[in-house]
């Protein structure tokens, strides 16, 4: 089965030379794409081809997210919480803690089927999630990728890790991994962060992801408090700590934030093969402060569960890094796209080239290889995204889903949220 775009006004996301050209899209996790000059006529097509007139749209690669946290989706609007943090542990304590601990299966597949709905029409077809749900733990992940699916939106799962809630959550948490591994799902370790991961649960992680062939995911450095607990208890600053425990020897692992890292510790990263994700709306929101990352070549974007919108982060992590690193435009670009970079050692993940995004984008000023950076930062936005293509298929068209009913999926996600919120208030 192959997708012919008619008409089409391509945008190579690589070199961003602009085409007029027809596309030919292969189906399949590891498909690709074609620019040819003319589509075969009806006689010569196979069964299950299809024609779509892009009618001069704008396409180009669809957009995958570095670092989410699906499990938020329930929250907008939640009620306030029993006391008003002052600092990033209380956050923790008061909003995400309580949060995450009343998830039950109902209230994940919800938030997962909401988020994937909305990075779908975001145009976002791939997402790498860090999934806590410390009260379902067996069969979440599971739970998490089918609904992702559901939606046509590609995976890199985990479950977050953490001594917070005892021993015995913790060694559910490590099963939950093997067992989902064990699967054959693609996936990595999740661990929540230094502060509230003990050495024995570090280590059993690691050989775990050795046993897979995969990396961590881990919040590092997100709050200074991280640092100030990591150097009382082990005299140590985070990645130090990390590096010693065998945290940072994959390429496949993923350190979010990394925000308070002093030099010495950016040092260690830098020379290591591990990725680091920013999240720049996330630090801001909850004011752990703002930092460049001009210091390393292994940095990719995500939403830190904020939102689903990728184009929004790459904005916002725009006007953040031009003052505290003051990168280009061009740079900026190369992190939005690194994911795929990052994408490319799992193999079969579905992330390759037959990801599509056809934009319905009014511009009054041309678009060329030479000026793509500047409609990238001031002028595509979400509601651009008119069809989306996921591994060669379909997923959204005209703006709305072709694989579920949205009504449908909104409906259950207010259902269940109204029960989160219930035992909120509790």
């Amino acid at each position: 089965m192959t997708l012919y775009l008619q008409n089409a006004q391509y945008i190579d996301s690589q070199t961003l030379q602009v085409s007029s050209t027809h596309l030919a899209v292969e189906v399949g996790a590891t498909g690709g794409v074609k620019l040819i000059d003319v589509i075969p006529p009806t006689d010569e097509r196979k069964d299950g081809d299809r024609v779509i007139d892009c009618k001069g749209r704008f396409v180009t690669r669809s957009f995958a997210c570095g670092h989410h946290h699906i499990y938020s989706a329930l929250c907008r609007g939640m009620p306030a919480p029993p006391q008003i943090p002052t600092n990033f542990p209380e956050v923790l304590e008061y909003v995400w803690w309580r949060v995450d601990a009343r998830l039950d299966k109902d209230m994940v597949e919800a938030s997962a089927l909401a988020a994937a709905l909305q990075m779908a029409r975001r145009g976002v077809t791939f997402c790498i999630d860090h999934h806590a749900s410390p009260m379902h733990v067996e069969g979440s992940l599971e739970t998490v990728a089918s609904a992702f699916e559901k939606c046509g939106i590609g995976h890199l799962m985990c479950h977050e890790s953490s001594d917070r809630n005892g021993a015995e959550l913790a060694e559910k948490s490590l099963a939950e991994h093997d067992s989902y591994l064990a699967s054959g799902r693609p996936g990595l370790i999740g661990l929540h962060a230094s502060f509230t991961v003990g050495d024995d649960l570090f280590e059993k992680s690691v050989n775990l992801a050795k046993k897979y062939n995969t990396g961590l995911h881990v919040h590092v450095a997100e709050d200074i408090a991280d640092e100030v607990h990591c150097e009382k208890t082990y005299n140590k600053r985070v990645a130090e700590r990390l590096r010693d425990l065998g945290g940072l020897e994959s390429s496949k692992t993923i350190l979010g934030h990394c925000v308070h890292c002093n030099d010495r510790e950016r040092k260690i990263i830098a020379d290591s093969p591990v990725w680091v994700v920013s999240n720049v709306e996330s630090n801001q929101n909850n004011n752990v402060g703002l930092t460049d990352y001009d210091w390393l070549d292994n940095i990719m974007l995500g939403t830190d569960g904020m939102h689903n919108d990728m184009l929004r982060s790459a904005k916002a992590h725009h006007l953040v890094c031009s003052t505290t690193g003051g990168i280009g435009y061009d740079e900026v670009y190369r992190r939005f796209r690194n994911v795929h970079t990052y994408l490319g050692q799992f193999e079969g993940v579905g992330d390759d080239l037959n990801n599509l995004v056809i934009l319905d984008y009014d511009t009054p000023t041309e678009v060329s290889d030479e000026n793509f950076y500047g409609h990238f930062l001031f002028g595509l936005e979400a509601l651009h995204v008119n069809t989306v293509i996921a591994q060669g298929r379909v997923i959204i068209e005209e703006r709305k889903s072709t694989l579920v009913d949205e009504e449908e999926v909104l409906s259950h996600a207010q259902e269940q949220g109204k029960r989160l919120w219930a035992k909120l208030s509790e």
